[in-house]
């Protein structure tokens, strides 16, 4: 009788405590909707986006996706793979900022209707919604391929600057993209080597290495347009071989 006892109040302890959990859903869900909102921190939001971006496979993610995660998160989406995207370093800004200016400075003296971007700018390469990226530097010269939220298509001339990380990538997936989706001219910049590689996509991929002291020609203004690293290259150097400051 003891032992069936027991038995007893453990059912009815199990059936107390199943009564509590309904009762305690029930006034959830009583809960208006917007109080609940109102009560998710900022910390929350990153991590619902963030859990929403672990739930699926690479290979799997859609623009849905990209533009689901926070806005200070760093990624590119290529082919339905997420690539996170570190913050760039001061020495390849100048370079860029550098490489932007002279572009925007040739095609303004020429009356030009093409316009050269720097980083961030979202390119939607092959007009589909698994590749978003952002190229370091871009030329576009069909205006109807800038829209609100991104260049739709691809753009005339592409310029990534190597760093760390994203070595791999540049050098033979965005190479891949960049070539299927059409861009004419494709420029690597290794900051530290002080080398350019140039692939000129539109003339048989042609490909060329310059020093970072030499005059660069342009191949989609047909050499017209030169860039030049001479002004920026001992800041980049005293840039990139300065120590961290202590914490």
């Amino acid at each position: 009788m003891e032992k069936d006892g027991t038995i007893q109040t453990e059912k009815q302890k199990e059936k107390l405590e199943n009564e509590e959990s309904v009762q305690e859903k029930k006034e959830i869900k009583k809960e208006p909707l917007y109080v609940l909102r109102e009560t998710v921190s900022e910390k929350d939001m990153v991590k619902e986006a963030s859990l929403k971006y672990a739930l699926k496979c690479q290979g799997e993610y859609t623009l849905e996706d990209y533009y689901a995660l926070p806005d200070d998160q760093r990624v590119e989406l290529i082919d339905g793979v997420i690539y996170d995207m570190a913050a760039p370093n001061m020495a390849h800004q100048t370079a860029v900022t550098a490489m932007t200016v002279q572009l925007n400075n040739y095609i303004n003296s020429r009356g030009g209707r093409c316009l050269a971007y720097p980083s961030p700018v979202d390119v939607q390469l092959n007009c589909d919604d698994r590749t978003m990226v952002q190229p370091d530097v871009l030329v576009v010269c069909d205006r109807d391929k800038i829209i609100k939220r991104c260049v739709y298509g691809a753009p005339d001339l592409v310029v990534e600057i190597l760093s760390p990380s994203s070595e791999r990538k540049d050098l033979t997936i965005k190479l891949a993209k960049y070539i299927g989706a059409g861009v004419r001219e494709y420029w690597v910049i290794d900051l530290r080597l002080e080398k350019v590689i140039v692939y000129d996509i539109e003339h048989e991929c042609r490909t060329a290495i310059y020093g970072m002291n030499q005059h660069i020609p342009v191949q989609i203004f047909d050499g017209d347009c030169q860039i030049s690293f001479d002004g920026i290259m001992e800041m980049v150097r005293s840039i990139l071989d300065s120590p961290e400051p202590d914490e």
